[in-house]
């Protein structure tokens, strides 16, 4: 059986004379929430209770309980679907595991969730206690996990749901590449996603269900690739690549929703930021006639639910204990000052950077770069607690791994020392490479002396990068980054990357070694 999405005037001509068959259903959709239970800033990290009061903050579990339930009311007939990382991202995820985001996804009536590749962090020993504790089917089908103990009687392909008297077959996908990605274990075998998708769709047709929603943590272009590939599915909530669409917004990554191949195509951005809401309406053989919405912005427009800011303020008291968890051990005090880290070569810096080029050695990566307005304190010598290593990193940034040419590389350096009179936060921390820069010089032919693991920097030549999520994604005037090559923004937490780092290397005798030369 082919599915068509039948839009315009076609699909006014058909449904005409058979509206009674007609059938509508409100999918409400959040993905990659990412343990964001409380409110985060313009930044997508922590939002202080006092920017919060001032209306400067986003999202937070208590906004969104109010925008669900705002908009259930709307309709008669929803589903509220998860596209997969509600694990990781902030101390909440480190305490409680999944088990903070499972109470509140089941106060919130979720209908189901896909996988994500951040749900395997912990092995699937902690994914289990995720799936027992969760009210709702959690839906993974393009992967092998018989071999697996703790998952093969928990998880399960697809499910078949009753909704205002009708069928309606969900499907789960998660990245192929989790393997690399997380820490499934060896158990679990992932798979090509539109075959595996497809094999459950051809199942859920034989069984009578003609209404088919693929909840994919697979990233936007795949869903787009597995629209192509397949037949029978009616409409894609996705996740995994943290895409915003929105039709009515230029700086969105696509329409909202996104149709490929007559398959509707959603996403919600990420961190509880916005709620999706996809309006769909079938007609009697499970078409799509039509399918509209758009995300709901999570600012202070939406008041927070009561009860819920009460739950996560109650929650968030056990993590003071980890804030004074001794982590590491310094031989001297640590200068992370902002005089330094936005001027020259500074020792935060390099423990950074250091930090970051060691966590990711195996993944062909040359160069490390982390902006110093990142870089917020000092630590002094002695014992260092994990409160002070948040201090240095308050921002809840991820690793984010890619490619970019020498050109391009050279354009960032030249963009980072282009304030630098000024403090700019831009200003460039380095691993891997050294510098030389020229203040006196007009911005944007300050930067000489390139070199990358001690041979000239080559401008052809296409390196590998990591810093964090926001300078990937163009904070700090960091642009150039944002059409990098391969680029991944969801890797661990940057504070945990430099406490561990620092455990290993403890005690921890900071230095400075040349890697910036200031004329």
């Amino acid at each position: 059986m082919t599915k068509r999405f039948l839009a315009g005037a076609a699909a006014i001509a058909m449904s005409t004379g058979m509206a009674q068959a007609d059938y509508s259903l409100t999918i409400l959709h959040t993905n990659d929430f990412h343990a964001r239970f409380e409110p985060i800033s313009k930044y997508d990290s922590g939002c202080s209770a006092e920017s919060n009061a001032e209306g400067k903050c986003f999202g937070g579990s208590a906004r969104l309980m109010t925008a669900i339930n705002d908009a259930k009311a709307r309709s008669d007939n929803w589903v509220l679907l998860d596209g997969g990382d509600q694990f990781q991202g902030t101390l909440f995820f480190s305490y409680y595991k999944g088990k903070l985001a499972a109470e509140m996804m089941n106060q919130m009536g979720y209908t189901a969730m896909t996988v994500g590749n951040h749900e395997f962090n912990h092995g699937p020993e902690v994914l289990r206690g995720f799936i027992d504790a969760v009210e709702f089917p959690v839906l993974m089908s393009n992967a092998d996990y018989t071999g697996e103990p703790s998952l093969q009687d928990a998880l399960i392909k697809s499910t078949v749901i009753e909704q205002a008297g009708e069928k309606v077959g969900l499907i789960g996908l998660t990245p192929q590449s989790t393997a690399e990605l997380s820490s499934p274990g060896p158990n679990v075998i992932f798979s090509d996603p539109a075959p595996a998708a497809q094999e459950q769709v051809d199942k859920l047709l034989a069984e009578g269900v003609n209404k088919i929603i693929l909840l994919s943590h697979s990233g936007y272009e795949i869903d787009k690739y597995i629209a192509d590939a397949t037949t029978g599915i009616d409409v894609i909530v996705g996740g995994h690549s943290n895409t915003y669409l929105n039709s009515n917004d230029e700086k969105a990554a696509g329409p909202y929703p996104t149709v490929q191949n007559g398959v509707p195509i959603v996403q919600a951005y990420a961190y509880g930021k916005y709620l999706g809401e996809l309006n769909v309406t079938f007609d009697d053989e499970g078409n799509v006639l039509e399918a509209s919405g758009g995300p709901i912005l999570m600012d202070a427009s939406v008041t927070e639910n009561d009860a819920v800011k009460a739950r996560i303020a109650e929650a968030a008291k056990p993590l003071e204990e980890i804030r004074n968890t001794v982590v590491a051990e310094a031989a001297e005090a640590i200068e992370g000052n902002r005089s330094f880290c936005r001027a020259v070569e500074c020792q935060m810096g390099n423990l950074i950077t250091d930090a970051m080029l060691d966590r990711v050695k195996d993944q062909g990566i040359d160069i490390a770069f982390q902006n110093g307005g990142g870089i917020r304190a000092s630590i002094d010598a002695g014992e260092v607690t994990m409160g002070e290593v948040l201090t240095v990193l308050p921002f809840q940034n991820t690793l984010s791994t890619f490619q970019v040419t020498g050109a391009t590389m050279l354009a960032a350096l030249e963009n980072g020392v282009s304030q630098m009179e000024e403090g700019a936060g831009r200003f460039p921390q380095v691993a891997g490479m050294t510098f030389t820069v020229d203040p006196a010089a007009e911005p944007g032919s300050r930067i000489s002396d390139v070199m990358v693991g001690g041979a000239p920097i080559e401008m052809e030549t296409v390196y590998g990068v990591v810093s964090n999520n926001y300078v990937r994604n163009g904070g700090d005037g960091y642009k150039m980054f944002k059409d990098a090559m391969n680029a991944y923004d969801y890797g661990p937490d940057l504070a945990d990357v430099t406490a561990e780092f620092l455990a290993k290397m403890g005690p921890y005798k900071p230095y400075l070694e040349g890697r910036i030369t200031v004329k």
